[in-house]
């Protein structure tokens, strides 16, 4: 079940804090809970995905796009996902996730979610994402001006990259 109430209070919170910008890092605080855990008392592997989503909506809400998706009916989009768990995360821990867009092309925003607690880092995800109206995707220049940060560098890391030609290499399964 998606955490609906831990999304409204982390809204809640991201308006309070100061904005960001599109290059900026998100610091989101978080705690392991018991309906984030799996039978052996760790965060469950799904749920890092689904916390990576509130941390991306904070990041929305902090960079001026929620209201931007919120007054043009916009949505948001996951096109692909690359995941790396390194350290488990225990029932009740506190943890900082760290959510910045790494690189943007005409399409895609490619967010890097990290998980930290201390001075280890737990789990790394490479998120293709794009904005999307009426089921096609709103070119990230136009997206980009609305939150009047056009100017942004949207400079690719050659590590992006080489996920993105790797990812362009994939077959689907036939139907």
């Amino acid at each position: 079940m998606f955490p609906f109430l831990r999304l409204a209070w982390n809204v809640v919170r991201a308006k309070r804090k100061p904005p960001l910008k599109v290059t900026d890092t998100c610091v989101t605080p978080m705690r392991v809970s018991l309906l984030d855990i799996d039978i052996f008392a760790e965060m469950n592997n799904g749920r890092f995905l689904t916390l990576m989503d509130i941390g991306r909506f904070e990041f929305s809400v902090r960079t001026g796009l929620w209201a931007h998706v919120r007054e043009n009916n916009w949505g948001f989009v996951v096109a692909g996902s690359s995941v790396r768990y390194r350290k488990r995360l225990h029932a009740f821990q506190r943890f900082e996730m760290h959510s910045r867009v790494v690189g943007f092309d005409e399409r895609w925003f490619y967010f890097q979610q990290n998980m930290q607690r201390g001075d280890t880092w737990h789990c790394s995800a490479l998120l293709r994402t794009a904005v999307v109206e009426q089921g096609k995707l709103v070119p990230t220049a136009r997206v980009l001006e609305a939150m009047g940060q056009a100017d942004a560098d949207g400079t690719i890391p050659p590590w992006v990259q080489a996920w993105v030609d790797a990812e362009a290499q994939r077959e689907w399964p036939e139907q």
